[in-house]
């Protein structure tokens, strides 16, 4: 059966007479030429009954809209072979499943029932069906490292893999199918977007404001209609001045470029040369140049210079291209307001332009209106233009490079630097016609699948592999497999991890990986002596400069490394994660997944890289432990009802002497933005939440987790989402809480802080004080020199409760122990403090006055509850997990250090040593992860305890009152 042959990829069918399109005629032709291709699909040339085609719901990202073929091509399918068409449904694809199943189509969630399943993207590898045939983009056939799992993985599944990139006119080699023109209408439209943001970031009104990123129009009509407009008001009102004349420059010819200058020729423009160039700038005040653009097509003989004199030659710069080099930067750029860039780029070749050249234009201050913006469509990462140093999103889709003073990158609007748009799938953003325009184009190749006209060598010849072999053309490969894991192996060398971040977890850390000889360590920090006094007790270990911002300096620090360890404040987690996936490198942070990391998913799954979040304390090893259990009752077919887990990263109850009960084992800035967060959770089958900025007025006022203790506690963040992250069913759960413990008396003060503006994030509200005592009298707006029942008074006011209060005395002691009160003894005389906000100010404060003093400790302390249903409902037990760990008080080693750095230390280990499978950015919630970091926590002493009780009474959830 020919079903049968497809599903296990092997060859063996004829193409019947009477071919429906010119590709098919094209065959005919050329038959003879390609034998060797077309008999891998020789059969008996009768008829057999319609395929199963299967179509895919496209899930690399939220973006992607996509489809391979419309509603209308599967209504002409199914009537012109009577294939049966299976559509995944989807809820954010351009086309609904109701017109899928209007065409014919089945909406089928399993395509195990497809002979030849079609699609767009890359197919995550454990979606992949064995023994299908899948039409795909893989990205795969140039070797491409970052996708060879993907590859082994059609390979050992027996798959029959055709690339839409290798479906080629026999008769000229060019390419079938493919998006055309759609990532060059895509990328003018949203360069004139940004153009127009960029113009009003600078003072100046314009008519680009008016347009909108290609994602927001329906379709192309739309985008016309917009245009007009758009051009109507050149044409009426002019553009800014002290920009004219407004140049837009572009490079190539192919499909991407004549997209581009589709869109772009809607607007009023005057075709120019490069020789109009000095006249028209010399002359740029002409007033025909103020209600229209100009447009410049620029060739290579337009740029490129031969370096030992002479003319240009198209034939001798492709055999010889180090004969040549580029003179944009000089010729061309000072005169472009903006680059439309669409050539194709090898390393062969010179660039369009260096990081030089573009600093030696941005430090003329003639030229300041010039080069305002890129729109590199052709998304050359370090390619043309090596200062483009990463693919930006639909999401983010503009980043500004400053050159002038080392390489400065960023996504501010308003400060210096050229705008650069480099988003690498455009098309998706007019995904109605993009996908209307490439089912054109596949379809006949659709229809020789549906109906077993497989053997012209279009076909054949995009067979990349097929019954675990690949194809002849494209042996080559092996070598490819045989090198490449997705990233480059380690396993027979010296290993590197870049530490980014030398703060109060680092020691551990870097204690743990530099004991192996094999592991070189770089501690890059903003604060080198701080990385070099770390640096200085191992052999294996040097310090770094870093600057999270200089591009360029973190990708060199990043490429020279195998693991990255991100310990820096948690909003630059992106930053770094973004450069390591470009490099392909592996990454660990101890911080919370936000969803800035979790947007990297699919381009870290995409260049097989791993990125393992919350792997310190809390989040981390809470997770490993949790997990555990969790687990387990799965196993047994036990059903969780409930989950408690409380962690604290506390003071040694000896050593909490001040009103907090409270000192710094890591950064107080992270102690008091937590506090500020919002928080959900569901507790005896209410779902709650707490608003953000209400945290402490909602505390948990008792604890009772051990009676030597006296313990409140606060909820964490968003309790409910980590039933989801567990493998939980919410619904059937009557308690799902995750909250975080501090000693009694602790929340009334935060509180009293938050409300009196100490915990202010607020833009402009940077503080420069002489001292702690000078900040607080600011915040107060008491006068200096204050006496203690002024302040007091001020107090009483600002919180409406009496001077009497026993809460305004804790709050007077509190404030005499930050150093903050200047008729005391302890008032701080130190430095001037300054601060980019007032809740900084107060970590500062916080930092300098809570610290541990010699030969005190830390205490950490953490607590799972699990309540579990037994299968058959008959019985309810109560298990628990706890860990209890102080710190050193001799080495000075605090326990927070070592619950922290330790298991980022081993994450980092397992994945130079190959051992975490799973690409993409995830949690320490898979037994890969857990499983060797109990086991190695435990050797290193830090043990959790199990127990477990018979009965809901003895559960925690039964004996707290919930606030």
């Amino acid at each position: 059966m020919l079903s049968s042959l497809l599903t296990s990829s092997k060859p063996g069918l004829k193409m019947r007479g009477g071919a429906a399109t010119s590709f098919a005629r094209a065959y005919l032709t050329t038959k003879a030429a390609s034998s060797s291709l077309s008999s891998s699909w020789s059969a008996s040339g009768a008829l057999r009954k319609p395929m199963v085609l299967g179509i895919r719901r496209e899930d690399k990202n939220r973006w992607e809209r996509r489809v391979a073929l419309t509603p209308a091509h599967v209504k002409k399918l199914i009537k012109e072979t009577g294939a049966r068409i299976l559509v995944q449904p989807s809820n954010t694809r351009i086309f609904n499943n109701a017109s899928f199943e209007k065409a014919g189509a089945t909406i089928e969630e399993d395509l195990a029932k497809a002979d030849a399943i079609l699609g767009i993207k890359e197919v995550p590898i454990a979606k992949l069906i064995p023994e299908k045939t899948y039409v795909i983009f893989s990205h795969t056939h140039k070797g491409q490292s970052y996708n060879m799992p993907s590859l082994r993985a059609f390979l050992d599944n027996k798959i029959r893999l055709i690339d839409y990139e290798l479906m080629l006119d026999p008769r000229t080699d060019k390419r079938l199918v493919l998006f055309g023109r759609y990532a060059g209408y895509a990328g003018m439209i949203d360069g004139l977007h940004g153009l127009g943001q960029r113009l009003l970031a600078l003072g100046y009104n314009s008519p680009f404001i008016h347009m909108g990123q290609a994602h927001v129009y329906p379709n192309l009509e739309c985008v016309n209609t917009k245009l007009r407009h758009v051009g109507n008001i050149i044409a009426d009102q002019g553009l800014p001045e002290a920009f004219a004349p407004m140049i837009f420059t572009f490079t190539g010819s192919g499909n991407v470029a004549q997209g581009a200058r589709a869109i772009f020729d809607k607007l009023p423009h005057e075709n120019i040369t490069v020789d109009d160039l000095p006249l028209i700038f010399k002359d740029r005040y002409n007033e025909r140049y103020k209600n229209r653009l100009l447009a410049l097509q620029v060739n290579a003989e337009d740029y490129l210079e031969r370096i030992g004199g002479g003319k240009y030659s198209r034939e001798e710069y492709r055999q010889h291209p180090e004969r040549y080099r580029s003179v944009f930067a000089q010729k061309i750029a000072p005169y472009t307001t903006m680059l439309v860039n669409g050539i194709y780029w090898e390393s062969k070749y010179p660039r369009l332009m260096s990081t030089a050249d573009l600093a030696a234009i941005q430090g003329q201050r003639e030229l300041k209106n010039r080069m305002l913006a890129i729109a590199d469509i052709s998304c050359d990462i370090g390619g043309s233009l090596e200062f483009m140093s990463h693919a930006s999103t639909i999401d983010s889709p503009f980043f500004y490079v400053d050159a002038r003073d080392g390489l400065v990158e960023h996504k501010d609007v308003e400060k210096p630097g050229v705008q650069i748009n480099s988003i690498d799938n455009l098309p998706t953003e007019l995904p109605f016609e993009a996908s209307q325009h490439f089912g054109d184009s596949l379809y006949p190749f659709a229809k020789a699948l549906a109906t077993g006209e497989l053997d012209h060598p279009v076909l054949s010849r995009a067979i990349i592999c097929q019954d675990g072999s690949l194809t002849k053309q494209h042996e080559h490969l092996k070598k490819s497999l045989t090198n490449s894991q997705g990233i480059r192996v380690v396993d027979n060398r010296r290993k590197s991890v870049l530490l980014a971040g030398s703060g109060m977890v680092s020691q551990p850390l870097v204690d743990y990986l530099a004991s192996t000889k094999d592991t070189d360590i770089t501690i890059a920090s903003n604060d080198l002596d701080e990385a070099r006094r770390l640096a200085h007790q191992f052999p294996n270990t040097q310090a770094a400069r870093l600057d999270v911002m200089d591009a360029v300096s973190l990708d060199k620090l990043i490429k020279e490394s195998d693991v990255v360890v991100s310990l820096v404040p948690a909003h630059l987690h992106p930053q770094i994660a973004s450069a390591a996936i470009r490099r392909q490198k592996h990454m660990v942070t101890a911080s919370y997944l936000s969803p800035e990391m979790q947007r990297l998913d699919a381009s870290a799954k995409d260049a097989s890289v791993t990125i393992i979040n919350e792997i310190g304390l809390d989040p981390g090893i809470d997770h490993c432990s949790a997990m555990k259990i969790i687990d387990e009752e799965h196993a047994r077919g036990g059903k969780i009802k409930s989950f408690i887990s409380w962690c604290g990263g506390l003071t040694a109850p000896e050593n909490s002497d001040n009103q907090l009960g409270y000192k710094f084992s890591w950064s107080p800035r992270g102690v008091l933005t937590a506090g500020l967060n919002s928080a959900k959770y569901k507790i005896n089958g209410q779902l709650r939440q707490i608003p953000a900025g209400k945290l402490f007025a909602h505390k948990f006022g008792n604890v009772p987790l051990y009676p030597g203790f006296a313990f409140e506690g606060l909820a964490n963040r968003d309790s409910l989402q980590y039933a989801d992250i567990y493998g939980l069913d919410l619904n059937n759960m009557d308690t799902m809480f995750r909250g975080t413990l501090r000693y009694s008396g602790y929340s009334d003060i935060l509180d009293c802080l938050l409300r009196l503006g100490f915990l202010s994030l607020e833009p402009g509200t940077a503080v420069d004080a002489a001292s702690a005592a000078t900040f607080l009298q600011q915040i107060l707006g008491v006068r200096s020199g204050a006496s203690a029942e002024t302040v007091a008074q001020r107090l009483s006011e600002r919180l409406g409760v009496q001077p009497s209060s026993p809460l305004i005395g804790r709050l007077m002691l509190a404030f005499e122990e930050f150093g903050m009160l200047s008729f005391t003894s302890t008032a701080t005389s130190a430095s001037r403090l300054i601060a980019p906000t007032v809740l900084d100010a107060m970590a500062k404060v916080l930092q300098n006055s809570l610290k541990f003093r010699a030969n005190e400790r830390d205490l950490v302390c953490m607590s799972h509850e699990f309540g579990v249903e037994s299968a058959d409902g008959k019985s309810y037990d109560v298990r628990c997990s706890s860990l209890t760990v102080y710190g050193d008080a001799k080495t000075g080693e605090t326990a927070m250090a070592r619950t922290v750095g330790i298991p980022a230390a081993i994450a980092t280990r397992l994945l130079l040593k190959g051992a975490v499978k799973s690409r993409g950015v995830i949690r320490p919630t898979i037994p890969e992860v857990y499983e060797p970091l109990i086991e190695e926590l435990e050797l290193r002493g830090v043990v959790f305890n199990e127990s477990s009780k018979s009965g809901v009474h003895n559960s925690l959830q039964r004996r707290m009152s919930w606030a």
